[in-house]
């Protein structure tokens, strides 16, 4: 079962409201606190929660009460003793923290060091993190981190959470900051969207709603922005803002189950025939050298295609063509969308999602006279054999090497496979 989560921001996303939303899921305080006070920062802060009201609905609000300052509310912008990157960076490596909960906090800081760096023109090493308040930063970026880990949101091949994240609001006006006023959003938000390509629009609302340490979390741990992912919902949690706005001023954290995984779905029948969730994407193309098509074949399995195949077409003005189709699984569907539209000449990729009927398979290994092979076995019901295929690589390697017919090496292997599993 994969676990997976989407945060929602109509208004916005800040690091106290992305801890509201984990509190509200069921991620204890007390555990955080134990966490945190890893880092040796116990004395400058403390947290607490509390449910609030906002424009008629309850979410949790988490503070991040400061040492010397215990009834502040606005945290992100304001004046404390401040951190560079390599002190932050040792704190989190000291601390004994969970692995991932520790990889992910200093990828987020060192993203969030890049981009004031880059704004002030400085090395990230040399940024000091006061803007962001070092304490406050540090306990949202890492208790962020904790509390997705302790979710057991799982990771991506790249070993990120898998994090889905809507468009961005803009917000506007200005703020008051440690340099003086600012324009909305703030330099350091505007460098982070802009290093990861993020989307945005203006909801109309002319607050500041995205703050440089909620930018710099989602820039930094979400897969991808857009529309959630298909995925069955379990659990919402609901983070507050500080502030009330025309809309309610909530950070919505959706968690649930991908769609793709067997285990997840309807089973009928039998016990080993399940439905899934499968993307088709489909575009028609006329004009790239049919050459190309080899390649881009194995380009769509390297990103994660199930299965890649054409047809030939009749197109406008009786140009021949092909149909070239996709099939895979919802969280590598962007990443076959993008080959398609690095490596062909289409204008325009058509997305469906489908159910599909899969049988249980296994891979199994057979030895044959001239070398092992590998046999893809699949069953209908817990005894019933559906299918038994020697895989053709296997075959195809060991026919050349020993210069004998494909066929005869596929013969042997399913001979094989059936003389083992007659002694079983």
């Amino acid at each position: 079962m994969t676990k997976l989560a989407y945060l929602q921001c109509p208004t916005g996303i800040s690091g106290d409201m992305c801890l509201g939303t984990l509190v509200s899921l069921g991620v204890p305080v007390e555990y955080l606190i134990e966490k945190l006070n890893r880092l040796g920062i116990q004395q400058e802060y403390q947290l607490r929660a509390e449910l609030v009201q906002r424009n008629g609905q309850q979410a949790t609000k988490v503070h991040v009460d400061l040492a010397d300052d215990p009834d502040r509310h606005d945290h992100e912008h304001s004046h404390h003793h401040g951190r560079h990157l390599p002190e932050i960076e040792r704190m989190i490596l000291q601390a004994g923290l969970p692995s991932r909960a520790e990889a992910w906090s200093l990828a987020v800081f060192r993203q969030l060091a890049v981009a004031e760096g880059a704004v002030h023109g400085i090395a990230p090493e040399k940024v000091h993190f006061h803007e962001v308040g070092a304490v406050d930063a540090i306990v949202d970026i890492v208790g962020t981190c904790l509390g997705l880990d302790w979710l057991g949101i799982e990771s991506n091949n790249e070993g990120l959470p898998l994090l889905y994240c809507s468009a961005f609001p803009t917000g506007g006006g200005t703020v008051r900051a440690a340099h003086g006023q600012m324009a909305v959003p703030v330099p350091a938000v505007l460098k982070l969207w802009e290093m990861r390509g993020c989307p945005i629009y203006s909801n109309g609302i002319e607050r500041e709603l995205v703050t440089p340490t909620g930018a710099a979390i989602a820039t930094t741990l979400v897969s991808d922005f857009g529309s959630p992912p298909p995925m069955t919902i379990k659990q919402v949690g609901l983070g507050a803002g500080s502030i009330n706005l025309p809309i309610p001023n909530i950070l919505r954290l959706w968690v649930g189950e991908s769609a793709n995984l067997q285990s997840n779905f309807p089973k009928y029948g039998d016990n080993s025939q399940y439905l899934e969730i499968i993307s088709v994407l489909e575009t028609q193309i006329d004009d790239l050298n049919p050459q190309a098509i080899g390649y881009v074949f194995d380009a769509l399995f390297a990103a994660g295609a199930v299965d890649v195949f054409t047809q030939p077409i009749g197109m406008k003005k009786s140009r021949p063509g092909i149909l070239l189709t996709v099939i895979c699984h919802p969280e590598n569907l962007l990443s076959c969308e993008t080959v398609l539209f690095r490596e062909t000449t289409t204008l325009g990729i058509r997305r469906t999602t489908q159910q599909r009927a899969i049988l249980q398979r296994e891979i199994q290994q057979v030895a044959t006279e001239y070398g092992k092979v590998r046999v893809k076995v699949a069953w209908q019901g817990k005894e019933v054999l559906a299918n038994v295929q020697p895989e053709y690589e296997d075959c195809a390697e060991l026919a050349r090497k020993h210069d004998i017919p494909w066929r005869e090496i596929q013969r042997l292997a399913l001979e094989s496979w059936y003389l083992q599993h007659q002694k079983n």
